[in-house]
């Protein structure tokens, strides 16, 4: 099983830089860490009295503060919402492509980072309510996600018992998905 730990971190060097473009004006972390003979990712569902994508499952991750690069954002937010220290942070792999959520005007970088196993993640309550932390193996189970049409769109939705992941977050899963394909 460990050949196939190795063999993610291999095909995950196909991802592209990360972006900077100007526009940008958050970031967020796909963090992912070894747990035994698998690899998680850590995902967080919003509480539901979030004035933005209140009860959303996402990334952690927010807006960039001045003269901060996507890199830096991404794990000062994970940081800030989950307790994912700087040091924590092994590799950064790369980028997925930059999207925005129902904000037009808000460009959300997306940063893939190998992180050290976290002995715990913490919470904070005024941003995360929950925690949540699926194997890899359980997001490339096409079972698992079901589809919607939209307006002519396609949208993705995997539900997890703390909650569902859908819009610009499962966009982000599905292509940061299609690396390990």
């Amino acid at each position: 099983m460990l050949a196939l730990v190795h063999d993610i971190w291999e095909r995950l060097e196909a991802l592209p830089p990360v972006a900077h473009p100007a526009e940008a004006r958050s970031a967020v972390l796909v963090p992912l860490y070894v747990d035994g003979d698998e690899v998680r990712v850590v995902l967080t569902k919003r509480p539901d009295d979030m004035r933005t994508h209140p009860g959303d499952v996402v990334f952690p991750g927010g807006r960039m503060e001045n003269g901060e690069g996507p890199v830096a954002a991404a794990i000062r937010e994970a940081h800030e919402e989950v307790g994912i220290r700087e040091g924590d942070v092994e590799v950064i792999l790369g980028g997925l492509t930059p999207l925005t959520t129902r904000n037009r005007n808000n460009l959300i970088v997306p940063v893939v980072a190998r992180i050290a196993r976290p002995e715990e993640l913490i919470p904070d309550p005024s941003e995360v309510d929950v925690i949540i932390e699926p194997t890899l193996s359980e997001m490339l189970d096409e079972g698992r996600w079901v589809t919607s049409d939209w307006m002519g769109h396609t949208l993705w939705f995997y539900e997890f018992d703390a909650g569902t992941l859908w819009g610009a977050t499962a966009f982000m899963m599905r292509e940061f998905l299609e690396y390990l394909r």
